[in-house]
């Protein structure tokens, strides 16, 4: 059965996308700890990021790096924080978080909601910054 997240890359199921190639795709966490908390996927179907081999591995790591660059751009931050957790979906993610304090990345907090407008508005900045 497909995870929710090749749903997402098969178009079955929407998302806030904000990059894509041929190998991953970038798009909004829907239950965010911080504005612009996005993920990163590849886009075939692997359920822990270390069964990924070397070269797709590298590659989806490049690719994470052009995405939080441009979240940096566009959200206010400090940094943004890297966390791979693996168990909410069986498809390897990266979750790039906007930092202004060490507890931004506590998964325990209540999530920021966002009208789907919102979203769209941050996901449209994050992919122009990109496009620059």
């Amino acid at each position: 059965m497909a995870t929710l997240f090749t749903k997402i890359v098969n178009g079955e199921i929407p998302c806030y996308k904000v990059a894509e190639d041929q190998n991953f795709l970038a798009f909004l966490d829907i239950n965010p700890l911080q504005e612009g908390h996005t993920l990163v996927i590849p886009k075939r179907e692997i359920n822990y990021i270390f069964e990924i081999e070397d070269e797709l591995h590298a590659g989806l790591w490049n690719f994470t790096k052009k995405v939080g660059k441009a979240i940096e751009k566009v959200v206010p931050c400090q940094r943004i924080g890297i966390t791979v957790i693996g168990l909410e979906v069986p498809h390897a993610h990266i979750h790039l978080i906007p930092l202004m304090g060490m507890y931004d990345m506590d998964f325990r907090k209540p999530k920021l909601t966002f009208t789907p407008e919102q979203f769209r508005e941050i996901a449209a900045k994050i992919t122009a910054a990109i496009e620059k």
